[in-house]
């Protein structure tokens, strides 16, 4: 049938007219009856529906469904029990060919969303392979490429398309998820996937290399700051764990994670000296056996660290290759006698079983002899505990213990549960042969913690459920959930907000302090004494254990016995309930639960994350050297007087933050972690951190000088806590009054007339328009052009300074810092809309108005503060 053709009297093109009409109006109950109408009037409403969606507008820019969608699920709902009007009551093969080829036509990025159904109506899933092979390789050609993934997952063409044409533009575009979807049901597009990367983060490796193949893409410089090793590694990883994959295929990626793993071990032993012998040991031999490239490395940082003595033990230990030795080893080797050159056992006094006076005095004691901890290493001895352990009334302890990986394995493994109760400890060896995978074991441990009359004590016992998890994938099957548990956690965030609320000496805060943590701090500031953490970095996978780290695993059960029982006795003096099991996870503050009551009478929209929050173990996301929130104590501070140093695992958080106008410093890749204390000690910053660098860190700088975020929050999420705490006054003049770049707060604004002319001189505005659509195409929406200002909104007027002309060199087109302005990152089709430009005058970095300053207010609107005369703005 001819598209242009009348059906019945249907005139198509009056009946679109009429229909955009309706959209335009949002008049959805008229469009509605309108189109059904045109649908029953068609002779063949299939090839009719077609001829509406030809004629339907194209790509919008807001999120909203289209009028080809909503014609699709129109047309969808209008054809529910009518008959002839599927594909499978059509009799003519040819028509029915023709059908299909008119609706992939239209699976193009001009028409987004409507692919689903499209392939439903039209059931294109059996049109011939070739065919719908020729339509995607017409996408891959026009840089639809997120068209081209989709189409292929919905046709299941994954395995006759070529994987790196179609996934790396998308990895490229910063769209790994959809990557990752594309390769989930197919296991050598996963391997393809991780080996991919995982030679991305070889050191031989460049970007531009890859760019040149692919180099239609236009790439904004967020999509390729994504490339780079420290993040490309951690996606190797999780995608290693999440599909399965040995970790033998990513020889660059494992290298790496062990050559920073090694890099710290020394740090700890050498440098923070908090590290037994026999600890570093243990992990060292783990991180480079069986790489002699990691051996070197080892042998070439004792001679830094240790001297030649210890790199001559080290290098004759391995056999490391004499060309490969750094100078003196090799002759340090020859000169000292062979028995100088064993590596001997290290004998610790706190490996016997009853330990120093002075160390008895200092911290907490295990009240049980060592005939009261038992390794339970056979099912007979899992027997006598069970039968101990699951009785009514019983209160266990209960703990568990991994190897410290230092980020080199993904998911941690329980190689230890630790049962306590008040005659004896059970240590269970889940690394004993036929004990870890034993139906017994997973059934006897499932049994214990869902036993609503056991009592179950526990400290963080989130992250012990998700190593459960890891060590037994059959507790995901039948998912396990605890009950009759008290996590001490939480009774632990409760002790300290009721010492807070009694205005005297206030302790430090929990997981805090100059020398406690977490449970040790628990147990000093209810027992008297701390935990001695010594052994907690040990080797837990080593077999056999020795006894200091018997003894330590059986200590950390058995506190939480005594601290309960010492709790229990008195709840009120410690400003705790009576009943110590009403106590529940903390996840809002009472200012927040003020700050919601008066949004509910407002009517104004919650927020997406609070202060409150708690992290993936519950505990607080934000934390300080003891500091409360600035909110509290009812001091604010703008943004500009906010000044921090990131860490270089938070340069995402630093980017957010420089948005919403606050001072950050961001430590490179390659900068050492202690960097950050001394740019805060010289410059007055606050240093943001997280993980294990923020227990170094805060003991360089004053209290409460130094924060740990929580890495599992989206950065978005982690700017908003910071503001939050220091209680910074955000206005929208704050929204990007700072270049997220450089961190330059100064502009030169110039105007459309000078920007042209300048493109012109350089020879930048030959691009067609059309190419500038399929530039806009393939960003999917990173960069969005603001048509026009609204009526009742005013120019845009950051809080910033603004620099003269005079800034500007004509000539060279060069800013007062140096740098040339980057022209090339205008694209031509926007002269015409926009009318000023601004310009970093450091980093020569170009920003116009646009959408995407609305996108941030939306992100920061719970800590916005909008006055009257400001209620709209635009964007940089």
């Amino acid at each position: 049938m001819d598209r242009t053709s009348r059906s019945d009297g249907v005139d198509p093109c009056v009946l679109i007219e009429q229909l955009c009409e309706l959209w335009s109006r949002k008049d959805l109950k008229e469009l509605r009856l309108q189109a059904v109408s045109g649908f029953s009037r068609f002779l063949s409403p299939l090839s009719g529906l077609l001829m509406l969606l030809d004629s339907c507008p194209g790509i919008q820019k807001s999120r909203s469904p289209t009028l080809a969608q909503f014609l699709l699920m129109e047309f969808v709902r209008w054809r529910r029990g009518l008959v002839g009007v599927s594909m499978k009551e059509l009799k003519d093969k040819e028509e029915k060919r023709n059908l299909q080829l008119r609706a992939l036509e239209l699976i193009t990025a001009s028409q987004p969303g409507c692919m689903d159904l499209l392939l439903e109506i039209y059931e294109l899933e059996s049109l011939e392979k070739n065919l719908l092979l020729e339509h995607v390789a017409y996408l891959q050609n026009r840089c639809w490429f997120r068209e081209v993934a989709m189409l292929g997952m919905k046709l299941r063409l994954q395995e006759d398309l070529d994987m790196e044409q179609v996934c790396v533009p998308l990895i490229l575009m910063d769209k790994l998820p959809l990557v990752e979807a594309y390769v989930q049901d197919h296991v050598e597009l996963q391997n393809h996937l991780i080996r991919l990367l995982d030679s991305w983060c070889s050191p031989d490796f460049t970007l531009e290399n890859v760019l040149r193949r692919f180099s239609y893409l236009c790439l904004s410089k967020h999509q390729t700051d994504q490339i780079q090793p420290k993040l490309l590694i951690r996606h190797v990883f999780r995608l290693m764990e999440k599909f399965s994959i040995d970790p033998g295929v990513c020889v660059n990626a494992v290298y790496k994670r062990k050559l920073d793993s090694l890099r710290f071990l020394m740090y700890k032993r050498f440098g923070e000296k908090n590290m037994t012998e026999e600890n570093w040991r243990d992990h060292v031999q783990v991180t480079v056996k069986g790489s002699v490239d990691l051996q070197v490395v080892l042998v070439e940082l004792l001679v830094k660290y240790s001297g030649l003595k210890a790199a001559a033990q080290w290098a004759k230990h391995f056999s490391v290759p004499r060309d490969r030795l750094p100078t003196g080893v090799w002759d340090t080797m020859e000169t000292l006698p062979p028995s100088q050159l064993e590596i001997n056992d290290v004998c610790s006094p706190l490996d016997q079983w009853i330990t120093p006076p002075s160390h008895q005095l200092q911290f907490y004691q295990l009240p049980l002899k060592e005939q009261q901890v038992i390794i339970v290493e056979n099912l007979e001895q899992l027997q006598m505990c069970k039968v101990m352990l699951l009785q009514t009334g019983r209160v266990v302890g209960v703990d568990m213990e991994w190897r410290a990986g230092f980020g080199t394995v993904s998911t941690q493994r329980i190689s230890l549960i630790q049962l306590a109760v008040k005659e004896r400890v059970f240590l269970l060896d889940l690394c004993a042969p036929g004990l870890t995978h034993h139906s017994l074991t997973i059934s006897f441990i499932r049994a214990l913690l869902t036993d609503t009359r056991i009592l179950k004590l526990g400290y963080g016992m989130s992250g012990d459920l998700r190593s459960l998890v890891a060590t037994w994938p059959e507790l995901k099957e039948e998912p396990l959930e605890f009950k009759g548990v008290l996590d001490l956690l939480h009774v632990h965030q409760q002790l300290q907000r009721c010492w807070r609320g009694r205005g005297g000496p206030r302790p430090v805060e929990v997981n805090e302090g100059p020398a406690e943590k977490g449970l040790s701090l628990l147990v000093q500031q209810v027992l008297g004494k701390p935990l001695d953490k010594t052994e907690q970095l040990s080797n837990w996978e080593r077999r056999p254990l020795r006894t200091g780290q018997i003894r330590y695993a059986a200590i950390d059960a058995y506190c939480l016995l005594d601290v309960y029982l010492s709790l229990s006795v008195n709840p009120a003096a410690f400003g705790l309930p009576d009943d110590l099991l009403s106590i529940r996870p903390s996840t809002k503050s009472d200012s927040e639960k003020k700050t919601k009551e008066k949004r509910k009478q407002t009517g104004q929209r919650a927020p997406q994350c609070g202060v409150g929050c708690v992290g993936v173990q519950d505990q607080e996301c934000v934390r300080g050297n003891g500091e409360e929130h600035a909110e509290e104590h009812g001091a604010s501070m703008t943004p500009q007087e906010l000044r921090v140093v990131c860490d270089n695992m938070l340069q995402g958080l630093g980017r957010y933050l420089r948005c919403v106008g606050v001072d950050v410093l961001m430590l490179e890749n390659t900068d050492d972690h202690r960097v950050a204390a001394q740019i805060a000690r010289n410059e007055g910053r606050i240093i943001l951190t997280s993980g294990q660098p923020f227990q170094t860190l805060r003991s360089q700088v004053a209290e409460g000088r130094c924060l740990a975020m929580d890495c599992s929050e989206k950065a978005r999420d982690q700017a908003v806590r910071v503001l939050k705490h220091f209680s910074v006054h955000l206005k929208p003049s704050d929204i990007f009054s700072r270049c997220q770049a450089c961190n330059n707060d100064e502009y030169l604004k110039l105007p459309r007339e000078d920007m042209t002319q300048m493109m012109n001189k350089r020879g930048l505005v030959q691009d067609t328009v059309q190419k500038q659509e399929d530039c806009e195409s393939q960003s999917d929406g990173q960069v969005e052009y603001n048509r026009s200002r609204p009526p009742d909104g005013p120019a845009f007027t950051p809080h910033c300074r603004w620099a003269p002309r005079s800034a500007l060199d004509p000539h060279s087109f060069r800013v007062r810092g140096g740098a040339e302005v980057q022209l090339e990152t205008v694209p031509p089709g926007l002269l015409p809309r926009i009318p000023e430009y601004f310009i970093c005058t450091r980093c020569g970095k170009v920003f116009w108005e646009g959408t995407h300053f609305d996108h941030v207010l939306a992100q920061f609107q719970d800590v916005l503060n909008f006055s009257e005369n400001n209620t709209r703005t635009r964007k940089l």
